[in-house]
Parts: structure tokens; sequence; C-alpha cells
């Protein structure tokens, strides 16, 4: 419980520390959002389970996740080459008109569910492994403030993906490293048991 204590606390304070973020304008973003659709569909909710659904995951994360695309802080060829020629403004305003829409939910594999939903909620104290929703929220909703994006209904394929990418040091732009410090602490059967739970939650 302590330790649950101090990584929400912890978020809280990554929350307090983010300046206001500039106005991104939804209906130009859909206007610019044609080429996103190809990989992640007009409404942001991609049927391949590789690429991310952007619906829903918070303007400021989206936003955070474009910049460093752009600047190579999140290392990813396609994203880098899709990322190149937006400006600040493209950037805000993609970020908002995907946030505006809603993520499609899915199903979580009953046979994981059991073991995602411990680790979700509670943790795994005996390896040091935080609760998801500490920085995510009990249903997966984010936190806006802090760019902790919104979980629920993401496909179990690409949360899977990312956590290992974590794990591996492969994806290192995350604020303090909380993600690669939870993330190296996690099993394989432990990471795809959360990923599954996470895409159906409701």
């Amino acid at each position: 419980m302590k330790k649950f204590v101090v990584i929400a606390a912890t978020c809280a304070l990554f929350g307090f520390a983010t300046a206001a973020l500039a106005a991104g304008d939804a209906t130009a973003g859909r206007a610019k959002s044609a080429t996103c659709a190809a990989c992640h569909n007009a409404d942001g909710n991609s049927t391949n389970p590789e690429y991310p659904k952007l619906a829903g995951l918070g303007a400021g994360y989206l936003f955070k996740q474009l910049q460093e695309y752009k600047d190579g802080t999140r290392a990813n060829a396609i994203m880098l080459g899709m990322s190149a020629a937006l400006s600040e403004q493209d950037m805000l305003d993609l970020a908002a008109f995907h946030d505006s829409q809603t993520i499609t939910r899915g199903a979580a594999d009953p046979e994981l569910a059991p073991l995602g939903e411990a680790i979700f909620l509670g943790g795994n104290l005996s390896t040091g492994v935080s609760a998801c929703i500490a920085c995510h929220g009990p249903a997966g909703a984010g936190n806006p403030a802090a760019k902790f994006p919104a979980l629920a209904g993401q496909h179990a394929q690409y949360t899977e993906m990312q956590l290992k990418a974590f794990r591996s040091m492969e994806r290192a732009n995350d604020a303090g490293q909380m993600m690669r410090n939870i993330a190296a602490r996690m099993t394989d059967a432990e990471i795809k048991a959360v990923a599954s739970y996470i895409q159906g939650l409701q």
C-alpha cells in the first residue's frame, strides 16, 4: 500500500508540473488526419493490432508522442516519416481530433484476465511491479494533466509490444523512466495478461 501511495504521488507531481497545453482544433485535425487513417482508421480505431488505437488517448499524450517521433526521442521509422513535415499546430490539431474520438472496446482472454486484473489493480509486491491504476486509474482512463494515456480498450498486442519495448529499453520516452522501471520487473506472462485485461476494460 505504501508503494502504491508513493507511485500515485509521483504521478500527481508530474501532472502538477505539466504546463497547460496549447489548444488544438479538432475540426482542423480531422481535415489533416487523412494520412493517419491509412494505419489508424478514420476514427482513430485501428484494426491492425500492431498499430495503436489513437481514439481518446489524451490530447497531451498524443501531442507529446508526435513531437518525440519527429525529434527521434521515440524511435519508429514509419512515424518519423509521418511526423517530419508536421508543424506544432498540426500536431496539436491532430491530437485534439483523435482525442475527441471514442475508442472501441475489445475483450480480454478469460484465461489471462485474472492475472491481468491482479497486476493492473495491485501490481506484484514480491517483485516490485507497481499497480497500473496508480497512474492510469482504476478504469484505465489515464491522467491527461500528466500526459499518461488512457489504456482501456487498447489492442492487447500493441500494449504487449510496448511493455516489452520499455523492458528492453528500446522505447525510452517515459518520464522519469517510470515505465522502463516497471516493465523491467515484469515477466512475459504478466505482460501478456495485463495487456489482455486492458483490451477488455470497459
